[in-house]
């Protein structure tokens, strides 16, 4: 014999069973996490896109002074160094490469313009960014840019992901900390002064 309170959970049960109330409920809460992370990926490949895009012109817009010698101190002599790239750099970035003063590696390697597969490949091996634990630290190649020299100038740029554990920002390859990096590089010959 089965005891009432076992009967009356069994009636409460199949009452519960039978009830429709709660349906759109759980399609919402099976459906939403999805539409929420396809939402954040959308917005950080999008900004992803427009900081790689400022980063480049950034780029573009710095190659262009250097490589007509018009990144000059007071007085009148070339000041192609490594702050006043990154100053640039971030200048014509807009803003929209965020710390960019602190996450913003600049490198310039002279290249043999007879034998580029040789430096080629010292170029595009590497690709380092700035250590967020030892920002301090700046190594890398930074060859001064002379008249006549074919110059390759690579920069990389540290960007925070929008939300570090879902969608894209999760899936983000990450370079120093729980950072991704932006890379842009530009090949120029410099003008000689007239």
């Amino acid at each position: 014999m089965i005891p009432k309170s076992l009967c009356a959970f069994g009636r409460h049960l199949k009452r519960f069973h039978d009830q429709e109330g709660g349906n759109a409920t759980i399609e919402f809460v099976l459906f939403v996490p999805f539409f929420f992370a396809f939402f954040l990926s959308s917005f950080e490949m999008g900004m992803l896109m427009v900081r790689q895009t400022m980063l480049d012109r950034g780029v573009d817009l710095t190659v262009r002074l250097v490589r007509l010698n018009q990144m000059v101190n007071a007085d009148g002599d070339s000041a192609v160094n490594r702050v006043n790239l990154r100053r640039s750099i971030c200048f014509f970035s807009g803003g929209l490469v965020p710390s960019c003063d602190e996450r913003l590696r600049v490198e310039m390697i002279r290249m043999d313009p007879h034998n580029w597969a040789a430096g080629g490949a010292r170029a595009t091996t590497g690709g380092a960014c700035v250590d967020v634990d030892d920002p301090a630290r700046i190594d890398g190649v930074f060859d001064a840019a002379p008249e006549n020299e074919l110059i390759l100038l690579r920069v990389c740029a540290l960007i925070e992901p929008i939300s570090l554990t879902a969608g894209l920002g999760a899936g983000l390859q990450k370079r120093s900390g729980d950072n991704y990096a932006l890379f842009s590089m530009s090949a120029f010959v410099v003008e000689p002064l007239q």
